[in-house]
């Protein structure tokens, strides 16, 4: 785990963070707000044993960097990544096989913030990003997330194709997304299953791609042939969500 420090800006990512196992450091309200979810936060703060400064507007304005903190900033330790065993567990732990989302190259956290909320809402097991050229958990993937985060384990790997090759001699089976493939309808990810999810502008990696089991496509009849990267991934997460007979 890093060292660090980061921020959670917002209100209900704080709540999350206060609510979960994440070491908070400092919390930092507006002085002179008064609303119900701050309450909450103060709350939550002094129950963990917390300290909370009320600071003015200015403050957290600075702390946030220009994002809308609704009154509240929480000082924490960088988040920490998951290991793929730790994954599984979260599978074996519920009982189910195995839903993987791989992420090839996500640059944007706002992509990555939706990605985690739909990942939590349909059960995902957990996110496998790389290490480098990619977007890693910050404080704008957190916000984004709006608490998914906390949820949500995101395991950090030098090489993308070795982990899909380990994966597969575990018994997942693999699908990424291409413009030319299956109809995504059509698709089951009953058993073990991971999903992997190009970078925004080039897609999947060509060796990446070679050592998926099938391709996957989202059929489109309008004058713009690409969906955003959160956008594709939603409609894909919920075929597979589906499709596992939830």
């Amino acid at each position: 785990m890093a060292t660090n420090e980061d921020f959670v800006i917002g209100r209900h990512p704080a709540v999350a963070a206060l609510k979960s196992k994440q070491a908070v450091n400092k919390v930092f309200l507006q002085s002179g707000l008064k609303a119900d979810a701050l309450k909450e936060v103060a709350s939550l703060a002094k129950k963990k044993g917390v300290i909370v400064n009320q600071v003015p507007k200015a403050k957290l304005d600075l702390l946030a960097a220009g994002q809308n903190h609704q009154g509240v900033v929480l000082a924490v330790a960088a988040y920490e990544y998951a290991s793929l065993d730790d994954l599984f567990a979260k599978a074996q732990a519920k009982d189910e096989d195995p839903f993987f989302i791989i992420l090839d190259g996500i640059e944007d956290p706002h992509n990555l913030g939706s990605i985690m909320r739909t990942a939590d809402a349909a059960g995902v097991h957990g996110i496998i990003i790389p290490k480098r050229r990619a977007v890693q958990l910050t404080s704008t993937v957190a916000k984004t997330s709006t608490g998914a985060i906390e949820y949500v384990p995101v395991c950090r790997v030098t090489n993308l194709v070795q982990t899909v090759e380990e994966l597969k001699k575990r018994g997942v089976w693999v699908f990424g997304t291409d413009m030319h493939g299956t109809d995504f309808r059509k698709w089951s990810a009953k058993g073990p299953t991971a999903l992997v999810i190009g970078n925004e502008g080039k897609g999947i990696a060509p060796l990446l791609k070679k050592n998926c089991d099938e391709m996957l496509t989202i059929p489109m009849v309008g004058h713009v042939q690409s969906l955003n990267a959160s956008v594709a991934a939603s409609l894909l997460i919920y075929q597979g969500f589906t499709s596992r007979g939830n």
